[in-house]
């Protein structure tokens, strides 16, 4: 049954755009008729799980999409360099799917230093929040600001400059963030395509 719920969960996380390991895990439960069990995957085993699913029903589109999102992603942090960006999420670690947005964290004094650029570059953007656990049992909420790109939702999140040298920590193992500054970004987009989808391991 944990393999069973393993698989399902990567499935809908696939296919369906569901983004929150919890979530795809109740998903996948309620479907295989086993919503009381308390045998849950981990959220690694399900990220590992995605990759091989990925690999094997979606190898004929899935490596353009992650090089078409890993070179917005390079695009957008060439345009925020003055806030030292850096890359997080499926688009580094090669999960990516049509449901993906671009993920940025910036660091900036405040967040309004980041709106006011923004402004001045003539961007609409969305504001909201977002929130990151920062220690084992600490959380702590941070500025997002989200704008459209071509047809790429780039996210911004926002933390004080002293944030790029703790990252926050992964709901996939929790250890700090993976970030990826823009020439390691550029090293994925120049690596053999049988590499794309292992971004995380480089």
């Amino acid at each position: 049954m944990r393999l069973m719920l393993t698989q399902e969960a990567a499935r809908i996380m696939a296919e369906e755009g569901v983004r929150d390991f919890y979530l795809a895990k109740r998903k996948a439960a309620d479907r295989l008729g086993a919503s009381g069990t308390q045998n849950m995957p981990r959220n690694q085993e399900i990220q590992e799980a995605l990759l091989e699913y990925q690999r094997l029903f979606k190898s004929d589109a899935q490596p353009d999409q992650l090089r078409r999102l890993r070179e917005a992603a390079a695009e957008a942090m060439r345009f925020f360099r003055a806030f030292r960006p850096r890359l997080v999420g499926p688009v580094l670690d090669g999960t990516a799917s049509d449901w993906s947005d671009v993920l940025l964290h910036v660091f900036a004094d405040t967040s309004e230093e980041v709106a006011i650029f923004l402004m001045d570059e003539g961007v609409p953007f969305e504001p909201s929040e977002r929130r990151f656990r920062v220690g084992r049992d600490t959380w702590a909420v941070f500025p997002v600001f989200r704008f459209v790109a071509g047809d790429v939702t780039v996210d911004l999140t926002v933390f004080d400059r002293t944030g790029i040298r703790q990252a926050p920590l992964s709901q996939v193992d929790g250890q700090p963030m993976d970030r990826a500054d823009l020439s390691r970004v550029r090293a994925l987009l120049e690596a053999p395509d049988d590499g794309l989808s292992a971004g995380a391991h480089l």
